[in-house]
């Protein structure tokens, strides 16, 4: 038996998931593929400005999933309603759940009681592990990795963005990978300059850290983790000796760094922040958010 079928990409804002969609269009436009995008309302307006020019090169709309398929949700209602003000951790990855999953699961239930089998495109790469997303709740929602079919690595993901005339996107001039304004997954050194960048974000991230309440062990979970809030970012001292600490990892770096010279000097420390710090690629980010 022959079903309806609809496939769907969706875009984290991060440069996999802009490369996955360029290599689609470019390389099977007879795949009729829906691009989505689950707008948390906590973008950066770096990431919303570079899926502007994303649509513009792929001369079809991004369905932008947001707060009505929360049911009008939104973090400020989840946080104090559903969370008791408890913000959200490496350990309670409510944010993601709740606003990039369960809206994409609400996008696509109609069209899967409507009867079609849907394929969600990941951009997972063939140079990466296997790292745990999205688990597809429905026998008919099927999940396929392109990049891994096809045998594409990070430098190949590059050469497409930059050959599509997109580039990366503009915060990598000071951050390492998309996301809410305020992921927690965010290192000192990027919460220093969204203040300097965004003082407004900065302050929003401030806002929700007044509503946190002790955690059973008497303790309060910040953005910063347990008993460090926000605000210790705010000492001229402490900022200085993050931005010297920070410099220092770079320049460490640097010197063990082959001799590349396709890489950006400009955007170094944060294209490749994850390595200089030792950590898997994502840091142990969401791949929903992320890639």
């Amino acid at each position: 038996m022959e079903y309806k079928q609809k496939h769907v990409l969706g875009l984290s804002g991060g440069k996999d998931s802009a490369a996955l969609a360029v290599y689609m269009r470019d390389n099977y436009p007879s795949i009729d593929i829906e691009y989505f995008f689950t707008d948390t309302g906590k973008e950066l307006p770096e990431t919303l400005d570079f899926l502007n020019e994303l649509e513009a090169y792929l001369g079809k709309d991004i369905h932008r999933i947001g707060t009505e398929d929360r049911q009008e949700k939104d973090f400020d209602y989840l946080l104090e309603y559903e969370f008791n003000n408890y913000l959200p951790s490496p350990q309670q990855r409510w944010c993601t759940i709740q606003m990039k999953l369960v809206p994409f699961e609400n996008w696509v239930k109609e069209f899967l009681d409507d009867g079609y089998e849907i394929f969600s495109y990941v951009a997972i790469r063939a140079d990466e592990p296997m790292r745990e997303g999205y688990k597809p709740t429905h026998d008919f929602l099927k999940v396929r990795m392109p990049f891994v079919e096809d045998g594409l690595i990070k430098k190949n993901i590059e050469d497409i963005l930059e050959t599509s005339g997109l580039g990366l996107p503009k915060y990598y001039e000071w951050r390492s990978r998309s996301g809410c304004t305020f992921c927690f997954f965010q290192r000192k050194i990027e919460w220093i300059r969204l203040k300097e960048r965004h003082p407004e974000l900065f302050e929003d991230a401030k806002r929700y850290e007044k509503k946190v309440g002790e955690t059973p062990s008497g303790h309060a979970y910040y953005w910063l983790g347990k008993d460090t809030p926000l605000s210790t970012l705010e000492n001229p001292e402490k900022i200085q000796q993050i931005k010297e600490e920070h410099e220092k990892q770079l320049q460490r770096y640097k010197k063990r760094l082959r001799r590349n010279a396709l890489l950006d000097v400009e955007v170094l420390d944060t294209k490749v922040m994850d390595e200089m710090y030792d950590d898997q690629e994502g840091a142990g980010a969401c791949i929903t958010c992320y890639k």
